[in-house]
Formats: C-alpha cells, structure tokens, sequence
C-alpha cells in the first residue's frame, strides 16, 4: 500500500473512532449502528497492521 492509501484508511478509522465517541455517550445510543461502526473500524484497522 503506497502512503496516501494508508493515510485514507487512518483518516476513515480516526472518523469512525469519533462517530463510536459520540454514539456511545448520547442518553440512548442505538447500539445496531454502535455494532456497525465497530466492525467498520476494526476491518479498517486490520487492513492498516496487514499493509
């Protein structure tokens, strides 16, 4: 991976990071999406240590 894509996953991961943030510490957070975001989060993670 050339490091403009790597820097495009991190951004995305950083993103999806404070989206998890601010779900989870709402009054009611719909924890389907919070399920949704995680996983996003940690297949972009996994596809940053495997580059």
């Amino acid at each position: 991976m050339d490091k403009a894509h790597v820097e495009a996953i991190a951004s995305k991961h950083a993103a999806l990071h404070a989206q998890v943030d601010a779900e989870e510490h709402r009054p009611h957070p719909d924890m389907d999406l919070l399920a949704r975001l995680k996983k996003e989060k940690l297949r972009l993670k996994d596809a940053l240590v495997g580059h």
